[in-house]
């Protein structure tokens, strides 16, 4: 069996990533000024974006083969990328995705830079929406304080 590898997309690559998206009829879009972070078995089967933004990145465009979920795919591509990046990591999200985001180390209360803040305004005129943060701190589960 093929072990899935976890690692950053080339940017000359990026098309690929659209590719995949495309594929599976997502509506998610790779951003060339984004880190594209890609999970790989025999070919791209999961990716995601961490967009520069204020001082942090904004996680976009998270999406698995569908016949691929379930099997803890997202997760580990999440843990991955945001352990190679600096600062704060937002998300908006479905309120459905809230627990799995919460094990990752997220949480519901945030500051968005306001950037974002008024993205998520707009968003949320069309769809059930929410934020969702991490700060660096927070990424190690067993540590409950921030460094001092």
């Amino acid at each position: 069996m093929t072990a899935i590898i976890y690692a950053p997309l080339e940017a000359a690559l990026w098309p690929l990533m659209n590719k995949f998206y495309r594929t599976h009829q997502s509506s998610m879009k790779a951003v060339r000024e984004a880190q594209l972070w890609v999970a790989r078995k025999e070919g791209i089967i999961a990716g995601l974006c961490l967009r520069p933004m204020a001082h942090g990145h904004w996680l976009t465009g998270l999406f698995v083969a569908p016949a691929l979920r379930g099997q803890g795919v997202a997760g580990d591509l999440v843990s991955q990328a945001i352990a190679a990046v600096d600062g704060p990591i937002w998300l908006f999200c479905d309120p459905q995705l809230q627990g799995f985001y919460e094990k990752l180390g997220f949480s519901l209360e945030v500051e968005l830079p306001h950037a974002l803040h008024e993205r998520l305004v707009r968003y949320q005129r069309n769809k059930a929406m929410i934020a969702m943060g991490l700060t660096p701190w927070c990424a190690d589960p067993d540590q409950e304080t921030a460094p001092q």
